[in-house]
């Protein structure tokens, strides 16, 4: 077990799990710094975040950049070293400063950047900056609210009409951002956009079967639901892997926020046609129609999503019977990931998680490591660790 590690209670593979992570975080500071790294790494390695348009190579733009100074925080978290915590406050303030800029905030996905790199600062350190640029990054937010629909849109300019009307599964982890920003102004606004996304999330993208759509479209003008697709799944009615798992930890995370009994109800059904759905060793394929004997590639990411999503209703469930079970599904999928998905040494690659894949039709990041499934991954450790951490979301 790694020196950095405080407890002395856990597994042997998951205690050296934990220690190889830190070790990746503390080499992946010293290689880039200041600088952000590509959405996945290629053949394992992270390169830069590449130049596009106004954006320098490096520089912070598009949706996963904060998945960096997140897992700096967990590794903070985890060992009191100042390393850690001083590299992700250089992140806090150039996030500040993108969003004074204006840089890139045209997204749904405000809620991923600004609650890693703005709201936990803040609670790190309650420097009033950084609740500055939380609260700024929630006002953004919601001017994607669309009346009547009660949606936030999806994706880029409002004023699109191919986008119109849209939202996905993944936008139910934006909406802790809005309901941290609720909380600090008192404002009754940010809480009714939670509520009314969620639900309209909950009844409309999860199907009768309990498996989602990735997207959806709403009539803007009379807030009539439309239709179900997908961008990243096989199909418009299969079930992709991350979406699914998307909806395991979203819906249990604002069932949190909204006491709504039927999200925690969702999130169960989520969890379970996502469990069905796993091959035998537990890493789930890219998208669910697949099962075992298929040679389509596998999304590890999903799996780390899950296993949050799982672990979080061992925390929440009042059940104490549902919450066991949370509990020995969250340790299974992360056995498997240790086992399976986890790079031979820290040295052997940049990801923390092997055997990712972003967007398979697309030919984009397919069997690397992926920012948010290094981020989850380390958040599932997290969770396993110190089941009593005061989680991020």
């Amino acid at each position: 077990m790694s020196s950095e590690m405080t407890s002395t209670t856990l597994e042997p593979h998951v205690a050296d799990a934990v220690a190889d992570a830190i070790a990746v975080v503390r080499r992946n500071i010293d290689r880039f710094g200041d600088a952000y790294v590509d959405d996945t790494t290629q053949w394992d390695r992270y390169a830069l975040r590449p130049a596009d348009g106004p954006f320098a190579e490096g520089r912070n733009h598009g949706w996963t950049t904060s998945f960096v100074p997140g897992m700096q925080w967990l590794a903070y978290d985890l060992t009191g070293d100042e390393v850690f915590r001083d590299q992700a406050l250089r992140h806090a303030a150039d996030f500040e400063r993108r969003l004074r800029a204006d840089e890139d905030l045209d997204t749904h996905d405000l809620g991923f950047l600004y609650t890693l790199a703005a709201v936990v600062p803040w609670r790190r350190t309650t420097d009033e900056r950084w609740h500055a640029a939380g609260i700024g990054a929630a006002e953004r937010l919601m001017t994607r609210f669309l009346e009547p629909a009660g949606i936030i849109q999806a994706w880029g300019d409002l004023t699109d009409p191919e986008q119109r009307g849209r939202t996905i599964i993944d936008s139910l982890m934006n909406m802790p951002l809005l309901t941290w920003a609720g909380e600090q102004t008192g404002s009754p606004r940010f809480a009714d956009a939670v509520r009314r996304h969620t639900a309209q999330l909950r009844t409309h993208m999860l199907r009768d079967d309990n498996s989602t759509f990735h997207t959806f479209y709403w009539d803007v003008e009379t807030g009539e639901p439309l239709r179900g697709a997908t961008e990243q799944g096989l199909s418009d009615d299969s079930c992709w892997a991350r979406g699914e798992a998307w909806g395991v930890l979203g819906l249990a995370l604002n069932y949190g926020a909204t006491g709504d009994e039927t999200l925690l109800d969702a999130a169960w059904r989520c969890a379970d046609y996502f469990l069905r759905h796993l091959p035998a060793d537990l890493i789930p394929y890219w998208d669910l129609v697949y099962s075992d004997g298929s040679d389509a590639p596998r999304d590890s990411s999903a799996a780390a999503i899950a296993a949050c999503g799982l672990y979080e209703l061992a925390t929440c469930d009042p059940d104490r019977a549902r919450a066991a079970r949370a509990r020995r599904e969250g340790d299974a999928l992360l056995d498997a990931l240790i086992a399976r998905a986890r790079p031979a040494s820290p040295e052997a690659s940049d990801a923390l998680l092997l055997h990712g894949v972003y967007n398979l039709p697309k030919g984009i990041g397919v069997d690397e490591g992926t920012l948010w499934g290094d981020y989850f991954y380390f958040e599932a450790l997290m969770r396993r660790t110190r089941p009593d951490w005061e989680r991020y979301w």
